[in-house]
């Protein structure tokens, strides 16, 4: 997986937005547990090296790159983290995994579970059994339906294609061409949405507000309803069944 933890976090008065917490542990560092418990070979952090940041949870050892120059902003950070991974020959090597989960650092209540049912909309499962087309990726998409480009699981190649070939600056215009899978997961009572991202002060507290509610620092994903671009949606639930084969 690839992890940008390189913005300037201006919102937040330049605060080093990834080492801040929600229930007591860094915001890297969920995003981080959740592709380790997903079953991610590897990790990349675009962006400042950490103390106290060095392996996946029960996992390989994590690699941080910066940008050029740093604070250039995500494209040229995807990037970076696409050339960390290299293009290994061998089948074997943790870098050639087909799958890619690219995220933000600063997802509070991203879950493996959420990651599963990512990478289970790319490869045409809808959760309910029924198999459809492969999709080049898929994105997370919130209660209002927009997607979150820095929460979604991409196949390897196309990724390095798309980046490869793009000139301009903006994810959504690297990405949307790729025509991802949308996932739009509706938590259950109580439950945060995994799409919520700390950008200022104001999520920071909702996110703090959330969990001191919850009373704990996870809680299991809410139905879901998986678009691919039909009109009709099927509803379904997240499996935990499928390991994310995500670099």
């Amino acid at each position: 997986m690839i992890i940008l933890a390189g913005g300037r976090a201006t919102r937040l008065g330049g605060a080093d937005k990834p080492g801040l917490t929600v229930g007591g542990r860094t915001l890297l560092d969920a995003v981080l547990a959740a592709g380790a418990e997903a079953g991610a070979r590897q990790a990349v952090i675009v962006g400042p090296s950490r103390p106290g940041v060095g392996r996946l949870p029960g996992g390989p050892p994590v690699r941080f790159v910066r940008e050029e120059p740093p604070g250039a902003g995500p494209v040229p950070s995807l990037r970076r983290g696409l050339d960390e991974l290299g293009h290994p020959a061998d089948p074997g090597d943790p870098a050639a995994a087909p799958w890619l989960a690219v995220l933000a650092a600063d997802l509070p209540f991203l879950r493996a579970a959420h990651l599963r049912a990512l990478l289970a909309a790319a490869a045409g499962h809808d959760g309910a059994g029924h198999q459809g087309a492969t999709r080049e990726g898929a994105v997370l998409t919130d209660d209002e339906g927009r997607a979150q480009w820095l929460a979604g699981c991409w196949r390897t190649e196309a990724l390095r294609h798309a980046a490869g070939g793009y000139s301009g600056a903006s994810l959504h215009g690297l990405l949307a061409p790729l025509r991802p899978a949308s996932l739009r997961i509706t938590p259950g009572p109580g439950e945060p949405p995994p799409w919520l991202d700390c950008d200022n002060e104001a999520d920071l507290r909702r996110a703090r507000d959330w969990h001191a509610r919850a009373g704990q620092a996870a809680a299991p994903p809410g139905t879901t309803t998986l678009r691919s671009g039909s009109p009709a949606a099927n509803r379904c639930t997240c499996s935990a069944t499928n390991r994310a084969a995500s670099g």
